[in-house]
């Protein structure tokens, strides 16, 4: 039983429906009916006993006091729409249930030195296992593990990834490495229908266990990087893009709906920064720190001449060479034109 099945509220019974028959996936109706519960249960009342000023009041609530994520803020408000312009026939109040604007954030992604060592930490067969196949194909977390046994194709070097966000399915290349990691990992396991099984053969992996075993590992090889097992698909699209493959293509490999979403891991690429010079390296040397003007100043100034002895003074005086010098008066600057005539009246 899922959990939208557990909801008894009959209005939240009804949108899973109207979500069923759309052929919605699980994920999405469970996330949904989440949201719309919480919002009923915050009144105490039922979904079509609430407008929008109760819809307002719980989208403050969600910002100011629950402190939730943008993203949890914009699900709930997708679950709200849906449930007042599809299950209640109520568009109008759509128009009041406005979206959060999402903040901009860079992905995390794994050099060369820190996924060895990861990979070295995972002492599960399993879950070193998973992590490679993101990190080598570029699989979501969720694509990784509901993979089957007859999904790798060794002959072409290929994984059929069938189960795909927004159900669509697409073909990835399989390195040969990443082949013979799968067949020392199915000599271990032996698996039949899921390659990487859960609690019985026949349910596939949950993504909180690779979660934790991520987080584990890379506890153990020290990475300071909020790194996750989503990093490790960030990790493979941008070393595709660093060895020179184009936008199109890594958009198709990583399932993307447009390659607008792909262009984020352009501001990542090593190249982006290599290419781009500081301007500190152009200016000159009298630019440093008043620290080290004083250090370099002290360095490159003569030493000061030693005084005259009493002895080389007496010598002059009895030489006769008393001339002493006048100091020169200034001279005056004048100009290269030639002085003005007078007229005569």
């Amino acid at each position: 039983m899922t959990p939208y099945q557990k909801r008894l509220n009959p209005f939240i019974q009804r949108m899973a429906e109207d979500m069923q028959l759309r052929n919605l996936a699980d994920s999405t109706i469970d996330a949904y009916t989440y949201h719309v519960d919480k919002f009923c249960r915050y009144f105490g009342k039922p979904a079509d006993q609430l407008g929008p000023e109760e819809i307002r009041q719980y989208q403050l609530f969600l910002v100011n006091q629950k402190k939730a994520s943008w993203s949890s803020f914009n699900q709930c408000v997708c679950g709200l729409r849906f449930l007042y312009e599809v299950t209640l026939q109520r568009p109008w109040e759509v128009r009041h249930i406005p979206f959060g604007k999402r903040p901009k954030k860079l992905p995390v992604v794994l050099s060369d030195e820190e996924a060895s060592s990861l990979f070295q930490c995972m002492h599960n067969p399993k879950h070193r296992a998973v992590l490679l196949t993101c990190y080598a194909t570029g699989l979501r977390l969720r694509e990784a593990t509901h993979l089957r046994v007859a999904d790798i194709d060794g002959k072409r070097q290929q994984i059929h990834v069938r189960a795909g966000k927004g159900s669509k399915e697409r073909f990835v290349p399989a390195s040969p490495r990443l082949l013979d990691e799968l067949r020392e990992y199915w000599k271990i396991k032996r698996p039949n229908n899921y390659l990487f099984p859960g609690k019985t053969p026949d349910t596939p992996l949950s993504s909180p266990t690779i979660q934790k075993a991520c987080k584990l590992g890379i506890a153990q090889a020290g990475i300071r990087k909020a790194a996750t097992p989503h990093t490790m698909r960030h990790s493979f699209a941008t070393s595709m893009l660093e060895a020179g493959v184009d936008v199109l293509t890594i958009s198709k490999l990583l399932g993307h709906s447009s390659f607008v979403t792909t262009m984020i891991y352009l501001h990542v690429r090593r190249q982006h920064f290599d290419r781009s010079p500081s301007p500190i390296d152009w200016l000159p040397v009298r630019q440093c720190p008043k620290w080290a003007e004083e250090s370099l100043s002290q360095s490159i100034a003569p030493q000061d001449p030693e005084p005259p002895t009493a002895g080389a003074t007496g010598n002059n005086a009895a030489m006769g060479n008393t001339h002493t010098e006048e100091p020169q008066s200034p001279v005056r600057r004048t100009s290269g034109r030639k002085p003005r005539k007078r007229r005569r009246k």
